[in-house]
């Protein structure tokens, strides 16, 4: 099949790449020109594990394209597919912005009679399909209403884990009322769900709601088992014991349930967001979403005071080793990162912050205006430093060399965001360790 991707962001170059990897020829479209004259250099522009090597393979195989003209792209291609940002707008609901931009334009290159599905891959409110279509139509002629199909196809990819999720998806949802897109979406798809994983089919509103449902759903334990950790703390319980008490329950299950510094990233956060929007514009109070937004921001906080009571409130003139820049590991994505609020708060006490991240340190520079150090290797980052901060759970930090830690640091102080390290262990090599809703280690 010919696939044009319109957004080489995230979501678009994992899919376009991963389409090519099944033997579609596709073209992925961008405004960006120097964007694209990486790309078709067979320069990456996102780290996601795994993706480099087939999108490199799909270039030389010559089925993965690259171009900034739109007509161009979608000349010969039988699906489109809108993988394009959808920024949080001052309400707090989803920017459309970009897609009904894109949505306008196509209106002026869809050609009477040549049948095209237009797709929604981004995550967008619930209606957000009607839109297309009608800009679509708008700026084009009423002979173009025959000629396409808008289909809801919201993705659910882990950054860090995106190839194997796109590759290997646990569900497809598609949405769409027409009987010829769906034939052309289900030939798409079935090279993907060879293991009996379902392709469901449902109407346009149901597909682009389960997204922010899922979303919200995932938002909610995350927001949950923080509440739970701190509880943990007040009675003196230990919440990683809570968590295996309760995530061996089939009904609830074990994902999502480690307490930490609440969620982040691209998806999360955008998503809860618009979600309460679109429930508070159908006069509809959501309360459970209300308290897991409320939930995440306190956590934060919370970290942070813990910080800030260990050093009596005066945190002026001290040095901090940050461990952990990106929102998650495997992913250089600093989008609403919970590193960069607490880093915010430190610098605001008027402490220094030196920061080691395996990926996320050029993002950093690049696109925030933090006042901080960086550091090429994790350890030298330790170099007189009054405490570490663990903010994101990167495997080289799960057993690092403590003798070596001790020697750099100059007080053996840990806070630790994301409860890596055992507490017997801590206590035992002399660390005062402080994590989430277990019981703090003073030696």
């Amino acid at each position: 099949m010919k696939i044009a991707v319109v957004g080489t962001g995230y979501v678009g170059l994992v899919s376009g790449t991963c389409f090519a990897e099944t033997g579609n020829q596709v073209t992925c479209i961008d405004i960006d020109e120097e964007k694209v004259n990486k790309l078709q250099s067979g320069a990456i522009t996102i780290y996601e594990p795994g993706l480099e090597k087939i999108f490199i393979r799909n270039i030389k195989e010559e089925r993965l394209h690259f171009t900034s003209s739109l007509s161009e792209g979608i000349k010969d291609a039988s699906l489109i597919f809108l993988a394009l940002p959808t920024p949080t707008g001052e309400d707090g609901s989803a920017d459309l912005k970009y897609i009904l931009g894109v949505a306008k334009d196509l209106g002026k290159l869809l050609i009477a009679g040549d049948y095209k599905v237009i797709v929604d891959k981004s995550t967008v409110p619930v209606g957000t399909a009607e839109k297309v279509k009608a800009a679509i139509i708008k700026s084009g002629t009423d002979k173009l209403a025959d000629t396409f199909d808008v289909v809801s196809n919201p993705e659910f990819l882990r950054e860090g884990a995106a190839v194997d999720d796109f590759m290997k998806p646990d569900r497809v949802v598609i949405g769409t009322s027409s009987e010829r897109a769906k034939k052309i979406m289900l030939q798409l798809y079935e090279p993907f769900v060879r293991q009996g994983n379902p392709i469901i089919f449902m109407d346009e509103k149901s597909a682009e709601l389960t997204k922010y449902a899922a979303n919200s759903f995932l938002a909610m334990k995350i927001s949950f088992m923080n509440e739970i950790a701190v509880l943990s703390e007040k009675l003196g319980a230990d919440v990683d014991m809570v968590r295996r008490g309760i995530g061996t329950d089939f009904r609830i299950g074990k994902h999502f349930l480690y307490p930490g510094l609440g969620y982040g990233g691209s998806c999360f956060p955008k998503d809860v967001r618009a979600l309460a929007v679109s429930a508070k514009d159908a006069a509809y109070d959501f309360k459970i979403l209300n308290a897991v937004m409320q939930i995440n921001t306190l956590q934060k906080e919370y970290f942070s005071n813990k910080i800030n009571q260990f050093f009596k409130g005066n945190l002026k003139g001290k040095r901090f080793a940050i461990w952990g820049l990106s929102f998650k590991p495997n992913t250089d994505d600093i989008r609403e990162s919970p590193a960069l609020g607490i880093i915010e708060t430190l610098l605001a006490g008027g402490a220094s912050v030196i920061a080691f991240d395996p990926e996320a340190m050029p993002n950093v520079k690049k696109e925030s205006r933090l006042a901080i150090e960086f550091s090429e290797f994790q350890y030298t980052a330790l170099s007189e430093a009054d405490a570490l901060i663990i903010c994101t759970e990167w495997n080289e930090f799960r057993t690092p060399d403590f003798a070596k830690m001790a020697l750099l640091l100059k007080s053996k102080v840990i806070f630790d965001g994301r409860n890596l390290y055992d507490t017997e262990q801590m206590k035992n090599k002399g660390f005062y360790y402080e994590s989430i809703g277990r019981e703090t280690i003073i030696p």
